[in-house]
């Protein structure tokens, strides 16, 4: 496979990037790797340029940059060029550290949705306590400010595809985040979508979960409206910060026993940042895309790049989007038959 790089987004760029790349190349022998920016700062970080190919522009896409915009008048970004490449064919996904709403415009934009999805949703891997293998795919995280039930419900699918053919899990249970479990309880919107969702047969409906709930391993995907997911991302993220936070100062704080204690107890707590780190899943992917666009945080490290790539790896090799395709085009057919 071919994988677009825009090697100069996210804080870290090209550094973080292309180590990541170096990282992943001996895992994936059998795919190229086209980075887009420029060549001279890509070349101080590569070791080797077996399955390398660097396509050089001077022209990058800055995270305070409005998202639309720059899109359209920077047509030589290294951003741009990379979801161009996945377009015309040249590359099968596209990935990114840099400016979220530029990705989320050149993924609608420039590579396009697959006939029939209203709204592609942004969908990452959340991590479960006390499984570090495991997690939930949560989707929307924010591509959408407004849903209405019908597009939750086309997230129940996307998601579940998601979850059945790239991370293997069989029948995998959808839930809708709510206020309440009873299906009574929330708002309009999700209580149409709770109804929408009981009669959608492809998928696994178990009923609503509460936020408190979303990290107990009760679901292994998780539906809500752009902005809800936005939110309950950032809140999750700020919460797993500030406790790590806390520890850290009250143990260097707490004088001779307690760096002795933080000695005995150094493996627990990487264990426990581990479990806090949804990185190792991979990046959030613009799900509902003719190919696979995926973004991972602008601060990145090599580490989180190699599990991004070998998300994408599992995606193209897992066939996700050609079925995902393939099911949205038979069911509109089907509902036109009807």
């Amino acid at each position: 496979m071919k994988i677009a790089v825009d090697a100069m987004g996210g804080d870290f760029a090209p550094k973080a990037i292309v180590e990541g790349v170096m990282s992943a190349i001996t895992e994936f022998p059998d795919t190229e790797f086209q980075l887009y920016g420029k060549e001279s700062e890509i070349k101080k970080y590569l070791t080797t340029e077996k399955n390398i190919k660097i396509i050089h522009t001077d022209e990058k896409i800055e995270s305070d940059d409005e998202p639309v915009r720059a899109i359209r008048r920077k047509k030589e970004a290294s951003m741009v060029l990379a979801a161009k490449a996945v377009k015309e064919g040249e590359a099968d996904a596209v990935f990114s550290a840099g400016n979220t709403g530029a990705l989320l415009a050149a993924g609608l934009f420039i590579v396009g949705r697959i006939k029939n999805v209203e709204r592609p949703g942004l969908m990452t891997t959340m991590p479960v306590m006390g499984d570090p293998e495991g997690g939930f795919d949560f989707i929307d995280m924010g591509a959408n400010a407004d849903n209405k039930p019908e597009h939750i419900a086309q997230y129940a699918v996307l998601a579940s595809y998601y979850a059945e053919n790239v991370r293997g899990i069989k029948k995998p249970r959808v839930a809708l985040l709510n206020n309440g479990a009873e299906a009574t309880k929330g708002s309009e919107l999700t209580k149409a979508t709770y109804e929408l969702l009981s009669q959608t047969a492809d998928i696994n409906f178990v009923g609503n979960i509460e936020a408190r709930d979303l990290l107990t391993g009760q679901a292994d995907v998780v539906v809500t409206d752009g902005f809800t997911g936005n939110a309950v991302l950032k809140a999750t993220e700020g919460t797993a910060m500030s406790l790590m936070s806390v520890l850290k100062k009250s143990i260097l704080g707490s004088g001779l026993k307690g760096k002795i204690g933080a000695l005995l107890l150094k493996d627990a707590l990487r264990q426990v940042k581990k479990e806090l780190d949804y990185s190792s899943h991979g990046g959030a992917v613009l799900f509902g895309l003719k190919a696979p666009v995926v973004k991972t945080h602008g601060s990145t490290g090599p580490e989180a790049v190699h599990h991004t790539i070998r998300q994408i790896h599992t995606m193209h090799e897992s066939h996700v989007i050609p079925d995902l395709v393939a099911y949205f085009e038979e069911e509109k057919v089907a509902d036109n038959a009807e």
